[in-house]
C-alpha cells in the first residue's frame, strides 16, 4: 500500500462480502493509519461511485465477483481511485480496461510482492479517523459516519466488560460465525473484539440458503444475529416439536413452562433447569451447532415471544442490544440473566450516557410518570460527525447530545424500551397519528406472514398493507379448503387474501390496536422484500419510499377496492 503512495490519513475502500481478505485489508489499513471505507456490497454501483468520490478513496480492495461493478464506475471515479486489488484473480482484459483510465490492478497474490518487510508502523492517535462508514439509510444519499480509533476501541472494551459482568469474556477457545455484513459496524466491532481476544472467526459461504448448514460446520460459541434469523430458529423448532406428536409437544410445553417459571424468579439460565436443558432443550442448542454460549441480537427489535423462547430453550446467554453506526454499535444492552429485561434493549453501556427528550407533537413527555421521548446519547463511542456534511451533523448533534430519532420508554428497572421512530409516523385524514413500525411489529406476531409493510397517508382515513405470506401456512390453508392453486396464484386468490386479512386483524385486536390501526385491505406478495429490488437495507429495515414506488399501483388498487366495498 505504501509503495502505491497510500499514506497515513489516506482512504482505502473495501468492497465485498465477509471473508478473510476483507479483514486482512482492514487490518492493513489499521497498521498504517489509513482510514478504511466499506463500499456497500448491497447498494449497487451508483452508491459505490458516490462513496469513492465523496470519501476520496485512492485504493480499493475488491472481491473478485465485484470487479465488474467497480470497473463500470471507474470513468467517474478515476480522479481519486488509482489502485484496485482483487481478493482473488483479475483478468488481463480487466487490467487493460482499468489501465486505460490510469488505474493499476493487482491480484491478491501479486500485490504483496510490491512491498518489503522494513516498512515502519506509523504512530497512531486515539483521535485519528479509523473508518468512514456510510450508512445505507432508508432515504437520500449515504451519510459517511466518522469513527475514530478511540471510539472503536472504547466500544470493543465495553463489549469485553459486558461479557465479563454477565457471562465470561471471549478467549482463544471461542469461535465466531461471521455472516452479518462486515461493511456494518455491528459485525465489525464483534470481529475486532474477537481479534483482540485471540478468538477464531469462521466466514459463511455467502448464501442465505445454506446459513444454518454453515453454522453446523463451524459450531461457533458466539453468534450475533438479527431478528429475522432468530425468528427462523423459533418457527423451525416449533414445527419440529409439533411434528413429533402430541406426547412430545406436551413434554416440551411442560419443560418450557417449568424453566420459564424459574427464570422469572431470577434464577440464572444455566441453573434454572439443568436436567431439562440436557433432556429437552439440547436439540434447540444444536440448531446453532451445539457450542453456542453467547447470543447477541441487534439491528431491529427482537419480538418478545422470540426472545423469551430463546432465553428458555437455547441454553445460552442472550442479550438484545440497541445501537447505531453513529454510536459505534451497541450503546444499550439487556443483561442475559436479568429476566425482567425481556422485551427491552436494556441499560446504557459503560461508555454512554442517555437521556430522553420530550416530543410534544407525538404526545411523548420525558417528565411524565412513564418517561417517553427521543433517545439522546453522548459518550466516548459517539461518532465525530458526518464526512463533509456539517449541516447534517449540526442537525443531530446538539450541545454534545446525539439525537437518534428513536422514541424510547424508560422502564422502572432502568432498562430502555424502543416504542417508536420519530420520523416513521403519519397522520390519517381524520387527524389520527399512526406509528407504523409499532403496528408492523404487532402484525408480525401473526404466524401466517413473514413480512409486512403497512401504508397510510393524510389523504386517506384507513390503512392498507403489502404482506409476504408464509408459504407453508398458505398452502396448508389451501389444502384444507380444496384450493388447488400454486403459491403465486394463491396470493391472488380473494379468499386467501380475506383469510390473511382477518387473521392479521384478529392479532391486532388481541394486542389492543385501535380501530384506525386495523387494516382494511392487503396485497399478498409471493416474493420476499429483498435488497435486489432495493426494498430493504442490509440490516433488513424497510425502505419505505422504495416500497411505495414499487407497490404504488397495488396500493392505489387496494384503496380503490376498499372504498368500493365501503360504498
Amino acid at each position: 500500500m505504501r509503495r502505491r503512495g497510500v499514506n497515513p490519513g489516506d482512504r482505502c475502500g473495501i468492497y465485498g462480502s465477509n471473508s478473510p481478505e476483507w479483514i486482512t485489508a482492514m487490518e492493513a489499513c489499521n497498521s498504517q493509519a489509513v482510514t478504511y471505507v466499506p463500499l456497500y456490497d448491497t447498494l449497487g454501483p451508483n452508491a459505490v461511485e458516490f462513496i469513492i468520490n465523496h470519501a476520496e478513496v485512492s485504493i480499493a480492495f475488491v472481491q473478485e465477483n465485484k470487479l465488474s461493478s467497480i470497473l463500470s464506475c471507474l470513468p467517474k471515479c478515476s480522479s481519486n481511485l488509482k489502485t484496485i486489488v482483487s481478493f482473488g484473480n483479475i483478468s488481463d482484459m480487466q487490467k487493460k480496461e482499468a489501465d486505460e483510465l490510469g488505474v493499476s490492478c493487482f491480484s491478491w497474490e501479486e500485490f504483496p510482492q510490491l512491498g518489503s518487510l522494513d516498512c515502519e508502523l506509523p504512530p497512531k492517535q486515539k483521535t485519528d479517523v479509523c473508518t468512514i462508514m456510510y450508512t445505507s439509510g432508508t432515504t437520500g444519499e449515504p451519510k459517511g459516519v466518522i469513527l475514530t480509533n478511540g471510539a472503536l476501541m472504547a466500544e470493543v472494551l465495553s463489549v469485553d466488560q459486558l461479557l465479563f459482568l454477565t457471562d465470561r469474556v471471549v478467549s482463544e477457545e471461542d469461535s465466531y460465525f461471521s455472516f452479518l455484513p462486515l461493511a456494518h459496524v455491528y459485525d465489525q466491532v464483534i470481529e475486532t473484539y474477537c481479534i483482540y481476544k485471540g478468538a477464531s472467526i469462521g466466514f459463511w459461504r455467502g448464501d442465505v440458503r445454506y446459513l444454518l448448514e454453515d453454522v453446523q460446520e463451524l459450531k461457533p460459541s458466539i453468534f450475533c444475529g438479527v431478528p429475522r434469523v432468530y425468528d427462523r430458529i423459533y418457527t423451525g423448532t416449533l414445527a419440529k416439536v409439533s411434528a413429533g406428536g402430541g406426547l412430545k409437544k406436551k413434554l416440551f410445553d411442560f419443560a418450557y413452562n417449568y424453566k420459564l417459571g424459574y427464570l422469572e424468579k431470577g434464577i440464572p439460565q444455566e441453573k434454572a433447569a439443568p436436567l431439562l436443558d440436557r433432556l429437552v432443550f439440547e436439540k434447540t442448542k444444536q440448531a446453532l451447532g451445539g457450542r453456542v454460549r453467547i447470543l447477541l441480537s441487534g439491528a431491529a427489535p427482537l419480538p418478545k415471544h422470540v426472545e423469551e423462547f430463546l432465553r428458555v430453550t437455547s441454553c445460552s446467554t442472550l442479550s438484545q442490544g440497541y445501537g447505531l453506526t453513529e454510536s459505534c454499535g451497541g450503546c444499550f444492552t439487556s443483561i442475559g440473566n436479568v429476566y425482567p429485561m425481556v422485551g427491552t434493549v436494556g441499560v446504557p453501556m459503560t461508555t454512554i450516557e442517555s437521556r430522553l427528550e420530550s416530543v410534544p407533537e407525538m404526545g411523548y413527555d420525558a417528565l411524565s410518570s412513564v418517561p417517553r421521548g427521543e433517545i439522546c446519547l453522548r459518550g466516548s463511542t459517539l461518532f465525530s460527525g458526518y464526512h463533509k456534511r456539517e449541516d447534517l451533523t449540526n442537525e443531530v448533534l446538539v450541545d454534545g447530545w446525539f439525537h437518534t430519532g428513536d422514541i424510547g420508554e424508560w422502564q422502572p428497572n432502568g432498562a430502555m424500551k424502543i416504542i417508536d421512530r420519530k420520523k416513521n409516523i403519519f397522520k390519517l385524514s381524520q387527524g389520527e397519528y399512526v406509528a407504523v413500525e409499532n403496528l408492523e411489529n404487532v402484525y408480525l406476531r401473526c404466524p401466517l406472514i413473514t413480512s409486512i409493510w403497512v401504508y397510510g397517508n393524510s389523504f386517506e382515513s384507513f390503512l392498507v398493507a403489502v404482506v409476504v405470506p408464509d408459504r407453508q401456512a398458505l398452502e396448508d390453508w389451501a389444502a384444507s379448503h380444496n384450493e388447488t392453486d400454486d403459491f403465486k396464484s394463491l396470493c391472488k386468490n380473494l379468499k386467501a387474501r380475506k383469510y390473511i386479512l382477518d387473521e392479521l386483524n384478529r392479532v391486532g385486536k388481541a394486542n389492543n390496536l385501535r380501530g384506525f390501526e386495523m387494516l382494511k385491505a392487503v396485497h399478498l406478495e409471493p416474493h420476499p422484500f429483498d435488497m435486489d429490488r432495493d426494498l430493504i437495507t442490509p440490516t433488513f429495515k424497510l425502505k419505505r419510499p422504495q416500497l411505495l414506488k414499487c407497490y404504488k399501483d397495488c396500493i392505489d388498487q387496494l384503496y380503490s377496492d376498499a372504498k368500493g366495498l365501503k360504498a
